[in-house]
């Protein structure tokens, strides 16, 4: 029987998660509104959850604009598909690797990869190595390979998982049986790992799906800039926008030709419409996924 201290915990619980869950939603409604707020009245007001004015110009300069930003927007998707495609197996690879108890040499491979949590050899070194070495600068994977491609954070994740759930009589008889190690990891530990590989593919995506500063390091507009995606798009449209109010003097009486405040949210709105829809179908995976490999043996 439910007593009444049990039931004020409960309405307490639900009042802390109700509030900590509008507070969150509320600058995704904000962003919504503002993208069909007039771009003249919101640049006079602000932005506001009750516009005085609405306005379909934002979406009508995306429509005009669609060679450039459609074809950033599928730049985006191919980039995020094989990038998370690419950490995924990188990451499950190295992390099952790792986990193996009776291998040489496992253990400088887990030291070098905390390591690299720790210590970078910085932008400048790191760009430097890409541009004239790996001669990335104006490619694809300029977008795939830097900083992105394995995560160490990713790594200890399915390690851990790998370690605490999944039980190592199943390797050993697979082992058993002439099972080489890549059936082994394909056939019987990746079926078993579906909420942990849902968990980093997600983390990798959203890293992908996000990520404008690759375009920025190793794009240069005549380039790579085929090759930009729309967070890239939306950072150019933002620096273009602060570089005409750092001359307003200079263009004074000219008049911006496209509605400068409001197409910002609209284009970020068009941008995170594929996230909203993907991520309730991963949250369970998510949840569970992080719970399990977070522990430590």
């Amino acid at each position: 029987m439910k007593t009444k201290e049990f039931r004020i915990t409960q309405i307490l619980a639900h009042f802390v998660c109700g509030t900590a869950a509008l507070l969150a939603l509320m600058p995704f409604v904000l962003l919504f509104l503002a993208s069909f707020t007039d771009n003249t009245w919101a640049t006079a007001h602000g932005f506001s959850y009750f516009p005085g004015e609405w306005s379909l110009d934002a979406y009508k300069y995306i429509a005009g604009q669609w060679g450039t930003i459609g074809r950033a927007y599928g730049m985006t998707i191919l980039v995020t598909a094989v990038g998370t495609t690419g950490s995924i197996l990188m990451t499950t690879l190295f992390a099952y690797s790792i986990s193996q108890r009776d291998v040489p040499g496992m253990r400088l491979l887990s030291f070098m990869l905390v390591f690299s949590m720790l210590f970078s050899g910085g932008l400048v070194s790191t760009y430097y190595i890409y541009v004239n070495y790996i001669h990335i600068k104006n490619t694809i994977w300029a977008l795939i390979v830097p900083g992105l491609l394995m995560n160490a954070f990713n790594v200890i994740l399915v390690r851990n998982y790998f370690t605490n759930s999944i039980p190592y009589s199943l390797i050993e008889a697979a082992r058993l049986d002439g099972a080489s190690e890549f059936s082994i990891f394909f056939k019987v530990v990746m079926p078993l790992s579906v909420p942990i590989v849902a968990t980093i593919g997600l983390l990798s995506g959203l890293s992908y799906w996000n990520n404008w500063t690759n375009g920025l390091y190793y794009l240069t507009e005549r380039g790579g800039g085929k090759y930009y995606t729309i967070q890239v798009i939306l950072n150019n449209i933002n620096e273009n926008i602060n570089q005409l109010k750092a001359n307003a003097s200079i263009l004074d009486g000219m008049e911006i030709k496209f509605p400068s405040t409001t197409a910002r949210m609209a284009i970020a709105m068009v941008g995170i419409i594929p996230v909203l829809i993907l991520y309730p179908f991963f949250q369970k995976y998510f949840v569970k996924g992080i719970t399990l490999g977070g522990v430590k043996e």
